[in-house]
C-alpha cells in the first residue's frame, strides 16, 4: 500500500476486502455484505488501486488469492472483529448459550480436563457441547478457518500467524515403567541406564523426532524404540505390559498408576517442565463463550496441577 493519510482511505472498503479474503469470489462476496456484483467488482478494483496488488487472480473456474492477500487474511479478521466488538457488547450469560464448540486436543488432555470441564458445562452452561477433534500438521489453517475453536500446545512452540496464546497449566515429564520392573528397583536411572532400555513413545504428527533423542544423541548414546503411537493411553497400557517405558505427563500418567499398576520416576533427561498453552485465532479473541470456557479449562488444569508431588 502506498503511504497515505488515513483519511484518504475509505474504511467501507475494509468489510468488502473481509468478504472478499473469505469467500474468494466476487459473487458470493457480493451477496455476504449485500452488496450488488458490479459493485463488488468496483469495490475490488478499488483495493488493487489501493494496495498496488492483483489481490485476486482468476484460476480455472474460481480465483485465488495472491500472495499479498493471502498476507491481509489474518490482519484483516482480526481487525474486522475488533470493529464488531466495539460497536456491539451483549450480555454475556454462558446458561443461554447454544453452541457446539471444537477443541483439538490429544488423548492425554482430554481425558485430564475433559470429564471436569464437561461438569461445569452441565451445570453452568447446560446447552453448549464440546466435541474433540484430532491435531494434525494443519493445525492453523483450521483456526484460521473457523474448523477447531480452541487447541493446546508446547509454550515452548511457535505460535502461527494470527493466533493467540495463553497459559493453562504447569506440568512435568515421567519416567514411567510397570512396578515391578527391574529397573524401577534401582533408584533414579543414569542417562545410559536409560538409555539401554526399549522405549515406548508418542509421535501426535507423526513425525517421530523427540527432544529425548537429541539429549541422548549429543551424549553420544541412543536408545532403541519398540514402539511409537499418536496415542498416550496406548503408550501406557504397553508400558504396562512390557518391559518397555515411556516418558509421559506426570498429570496425566498418575491418574493410571494405580489401575495400570506403574511408576512414575524422576526422568535423567532436562528440562523435565511441560508447560501447556492454549490457543485461538485472533479472529475468535472476542468471542466470550470461547474466553468464558478457557477460564473454564484454567481452573479444572490448575486443579490438576495442584495434586502434583513437587519436583524432587
Amino acid at each position: 500500500m502506498r503511504d497515505m493519510h488515513l483519511k484518504a482511505i475509505d474504511l467501507n472498503l475494509l468489510t468488502a476486502l473481509g468478504a472478499l479474503l473469505a469467500q474468494r469470489s466476487v459473487s458470493r462476496a457480493a451477496r455476504e455484505i449485500g452488496l450488488s456484483q458490479p459493485a463488488m467488482s468496483r469495490a475490488l478494483d478499488r483495493l488493487r488501486h489501493l494496495f498496488g496488488d492483483d489481490l485476486m487472480l482468476r484460476s480455472g473456474a474460481g480465483m485465488v488469492l495472491t500472495a499479498r492477500a493471502e498476507a491481509l487474511v489474518p490482519q484483516v479478521q482480526e481487525i474486522l472483529a475488533d470493529i464488531r466488538a466495539l460497536v456491539t457488547e451483549p450480555v454475556f450469560d454462558p446458561s443461554t448459550e447454544r453452541r457446539t464448540l471444537r477443541i483439538a486436543a490429544v488423548d492425554s488432555l482430554t481425558t485430564l480436563l475433559f470429564p471436569g470441564v464437561m461438569a461445569r458445562l452441565l451445570e453452568e452452561a447446560p446447552h453448549v457441547d464440546l466435541r474433540a477433534v484430532p491435531i494434525g500438521t494443519d493445525i492453523a489453517h483450521r483456526l484460521q478457518g473457523g474448523e477447531v475453536d480452541l487447541t493446546f500446545a508446547l509454550a515452548n512452540y511457535p505460535l502461527a500467524a494470527g493466533t493467540h496464546s495463553e497459559g493453562l497449566m504447569d506440568d512435568r515429564l515421567a519416567l514411567i515403567m510397570r512396578r515391578d520392573h527391574p529397573a524401577a528397583r534401582n533408584g533414579p536411572l543414569s542417562l545410559a541406564a536409560y538409555a539401554a532400555l526399549t522405549h515406548v513413545t508418542v509421535s501426535v504428527f507423526g513425525d517421530g523426532s523427540t527432544e529425548a533423542d537429541a539429549v541422548l544423541a549429543a551424549a553420544g548414546l541412543e536408545r532403541r524404540i519398540g514402539l511409537t503411537t499418536p496415542h498416550f493411553t496406548s503408550a501406557l497400557m504397553a508400558v504396562a505390559r512390557t518391559d518397555m517405558v515411556t516418558m509421559l505427563s506426570r498429570a496425566f500418567a498418575r491418574q493410571f498408576a494405580t489401575a495400570f499398576d506403574l511408576v512414575l520416576l524422576e526422568p535423567p533427561l532436562r528440562p523435565v517442565d511441560l508447560k501447556v498453552t492454549m490457543v485461538w485465532h485472533a479472529a475468535r479473541k472476542h468471542d466470550r463463550l470461547l474466553a468464558w470456557l478457557r477460564e473454564v479449562f484454567k481452573q479444572v488444569a490448575h486443579d490438576a496441577a495442584d495434586r502434583l508431588p513437587p519436583p524432587a
